[in-house]
């Protein structure tokens, strides 16, 4: 089965951003410095993620790295964001997600009902990653 998932990069904070995410998903967490792999090639490197997973509850799984000094570190401006989305059996989960996402940084539109009759929240987290969380509801059928 193939996946597709976020595969988030920092500058220099993805350890503490890999444990805040795993503070909000669960699940299992794993990573590996540059100095694991031998991939240091500037000392500064030695202790900053090569790798890092994360397996969170529910099937999430997340990825990130720091960029080793040198390697042109490139922003996106906005133009990526990370989707949490799930029906109504869900909510209490992803309520819970968006209050420590939103919580550590800040709410860009508020998680309430939506146009389309779902429960739709934009914020960026304490890291700079923006999120969407989507509930879905009980649309009337079209």
């Amino acid at each position: 089965m193939a996946r597709l998932n976020p595969y988030l990069n920092f500058t220099d904070n993805a350890r503490a951003a890999l444990e805040f995410y795993h503070s909000v998903f669960g699940g299992e967490l794993s990573m590996n410095t540059f100095a694991e792999f031998g991939q240091a090639e500037d000392p500064a490197d030695a202790e900053k993620i090569m790798h890092g997973q994360l397996e969170g509850d529910g099937g999430l799984l997340l990825m990130a790295s720091d960029t080793p000094a040198g390697m042109p570190v490139s922003g996106t401006d906005g133009n990526i964001s990370v989707s949490l989305s799930g029906g109504p059996e869900d909510d209490a989960t992803l309520r819970r997600h968006w209050d420590a996402l939103s919580g550590s940084g800040s709410v860009t539109v508020p998680l309430e009902v939506a146009p389309w009759g779902d429960a739709f929240g934009m914020c960026v987290d304490g890291f700079g990653i923006n999120w969407l969380v989507n509930i879905a509801g009980n649309t009337p059928e079209q």
